[in-house]
């Protein structure tokens, strides 16, 4: 379940005030025992009062022990949640500890538990839930009840939680909330009256992860597209947008059908949830919008991040953490399978190349020890989201396009509906493409690192008609395996060929019949791989990640180790500029956008935005004149990304004013 949280921003300094505010770097992720029960049902009876933005909630666990021997069981559940009891079937009291630091809930059983022999636990508990509290998911809202909405995420440990993300389960909820509101969830539902209440009755049979459900007060916009229905809950500006939000997830849902096969539910219930609330979340049959996720166009990365998670996440779940990738990584696949069916090979390619730098900006740890980072963090996603969507695009390259997609179909059929490893999902593969894949899990999977290739060669005529060309691609890796295309370019048409490196050095021989000119290593960059630009944008991806956390010092070691490499980065001095920006060192900041301005103005954007927050920098100064120089600067420009041209035209009209800092 990633989230991307890259600081990207074109014009950044409106947004970037965030990160100087302060933001506090988020705590380790404590280390989750193994656990050694397996829940099987939830059976929660909750009252949600919107008013008091309270939650009263007993809520039944049946489990089955793992092993003999079992003397205790632990619990996620949300810090904001007193528990009062926990009772067995007969009534007693279970004795309880609780840990704060990791919101758990220790039980410890007087007699060890029987191996297979189910046990029923019931849990009583309230508190409040405004969305202020501490996050079981570090600065992230999961959970808030509001007056005129409610959104409790499974995440949000609103429920007693074993094995999260893991434990798959069924759940059977009855929710009662004051009369004018509805709930809504994941399974078959019925509604009744009790007095002034509404009691909605949920039940989901199948295990997953039903666990999430929203409360709501008006009635949804539905929306048709391909045969889908779409139930839209938006409030206030973005209910203009629900139209259009719902047409693509109808288009996405039966492209993603045709794909991967039949989805658990047909039709969606989209809810808009608030800003600090994930820009978007998944559940069986719903899908949680913030207001950041909705506008005028629907954002279709994330669109097809959330709505292919009715398969790589509810359908398909990992067996521990260590094999987030395969939901992850699928989720995110699935948002460049859906650009490519939108805007072509060659726009998927571009955002491929994005996604890998995404991936290398983790390169000690293997996917297969992902579990250990926390969650939703920019180093899980890099690893099991653009790491894991890397592996993918691999895959299908060694394997080819028809097997590799039989494969993701079949995946679904065999491995559905319940807990799945990255075993299982290689077997599936080698029995689809009739290929050993164990050498490219090996490297990619469950190893670290990624290669950097170096081509030697050279070129004879041969006695017959023709050229020849013999050489060796070299790298650092002593146990990788690839397959890597080569383009010959010749004074004709050019050759290619596609040689098998083996370690560190591995030789070939290509025949052609015009002159050689030149030889490309991976052409179309199907391999994830290092180069000089590749490591430029990793040490810029780094430096972005680092000033999101406000860790700045940090941030600029590695937009200077870009600059090692490519000295007329005009990103990495536009990323050094915003910094000092950000710390008031107005002549340093001014220093390093006139650099991004005399560098290669790759991207495009740093240009216009490096004139415009020239222009600030004098405003602040005093010098209007030379302000107002670079705001026509940045406007003769003509690029308009992220509204340039109408913050110039502002700050044309009216002086940029100094912003003021949290402290003060």
């Amino acid at each position: 379940m990633y989230r991307n949280f890259r600081f990207c921003v074109a014009g950044p300094l409106a947004a970037a005030l965030l990160v100087w505010m302060g933001t506090p770097a988020a705590p380790a992720q404590p280390n989750r025992p193994a656990s050694r029960i397996d829940v099987e049902q939830y059976s929660i009876e909750a009252e949600v009062t919107p008013n008091t933005s309270t939650l009263a909630a007993r809520t039944s666990v049946r489990f089955l022990p793992v092993g003999d021997g079992v003397t205790s069981a632990t619990f996620e559940l949300n810090n904001a949640l007193n528990v009062s009891r926990v009772v067995d079937e007969g009534g007693k009291q279970i004795p309880t500890s609780r840990n704060q630091q990791d919101s758990t809930l220790r039980l410890s059983f007087e007699q060890p538990l029987a191996a297979g022999k189910a046990v029923t636990l019931t849990f009583y508990y309230d508190g409040r839930l405004t969305g202020s509290e501490d996050s079981p998911v570090f600065g992230i809202k999961f959970a808030a009840i509001h007056p005129d909405f409610a959104y409790l995420m499974y995440p949000a440990r609103w429920f007693p939680v074993n094995g999260y993300t893991t434990d798959r389960f069924a759940a059977e909820m009855h929710i009662t909330v004051p009369m004018g509101y509805s709930v809504l969830g994941s399974g078959l539902d019925s509604h009744r009256v009790d007095g002034d209440k509404n009691i909605y009755d949920i039940k989901y049979t199948r295990a997953s992860f039903p666990g999430s459900i929203a409360v709501v007060k008006d009635q949804p916009t539905k929306a048709q597209a391909e045969g889908v229905t779409t139930s839209l809950y938006f409030r206030g500006p973005e209910a203009a947008a629900a139209q259009a939000e719902g047409q693509a997830i109808g288009t996405l849902m039966s492209y993603f059908t045709g794909m991967f096969g039949l989805p658990p539910y047909a039709n969606m219930a989209i809810v808009e949830t608030e800003a600090g609330a994930p820009n978007g979340y998944a559940a069986p049959g719903m899908i949680f919008l913030s207001p950041g996720g909705i506008g005028s166009q629907p954002n279709q990365k994330l669109l097809a991040n959330q709505v292919s998670r009715q398969w790589w996440e509810e359908t398909i779940s990992p067996t521990t953490r260590n094999h987030l990738w395969l939901t992850n990584g699928l989720a995110a696949y699935s948002e460049l399978l859906w650009t490519e069916h939108l805007n072509g090979a060659g726009a998927m390619e571009s955002q491929l190349k994005d996604i890998m730098v995404d991936s290398l900006t983790v390169d000690t740890i293997p996917i297969i020890q992902s579990g250990r980072l926390e969650d939703y963090s920019p180093e899980l996603w890099a690893l099991t989201g653009a790491k894991g969507a890397a592996v993918m695009s691999m895959l299908r390259y060694v394997i080819g396009d028809e097997k590799f997609f039989q494969t993701l179909k079949a995946y679904v059929e065999q491995d559905g509906l319940k807990p799945s490893n990255t075993d299982d999902f290689r077997k599936v593969a080698e029995a689809v493409s009739g290929k050993d894949l164990g050498y490219f899990f090996t490297q990619w999977i469950e190893s670290s690192g990624a290669p950097e290739f170096k081509l030697e060669y050279t070129i004879f005529r041969r006695a017959e008609k023709g050229f020849r060309v013999m050489g060796k691609v070299t790298q650092d890796l002593d146990t990788f395996r690839m397959p890597v295309d080569l383009r010959i370019e010749t004074e004709g048409n050019p050759e290619e060929a596609r040689v098998e490196v083996i370690g560190t050095s591995s030789e070939f021989t290509v025949d052609t019949f015009g002159k050689p000119k030149n030889v490309i290593i991976d052409p179309a960059n199907r391999v994830l791989r290092y180069a000089p630009q590749v490591r430029v944008a990793v040490a810029i991806r780094k430096g972005e990640q680092y000033a999101e956390l406000s860790e700045f010092g940090d941030a600029i070691k590695e937009y200077s180790r870009a600059l090692e490499t490519t000295r007329n980065s005009s990103l990495a001095h536009y990323r050094i500029a915003e910094i000092y920006f950000l710390q008031a060192s107005w002549q340093s900041s001014l220093n390093e956008f006139r650099e991004s301005l005399n560098g290669d103005l790759e991207p495009k954007w740093t240009e216009v935005w490096a004139h415009i927050n020239m222009g600030k920098i004098y405003d602040i100064s005093g010098a209007r004149e030379r302000a107002v120089n670079e705001y026509n600067l940045a406007i003769r420009t003509k690029d308009d990304t992220q509204g340039a041209q109408a913050e110039a035209a502002k700050y044309l009209k009216t002086q940029f004013e100094k912003p003021k800092r949290a402290d003060q």
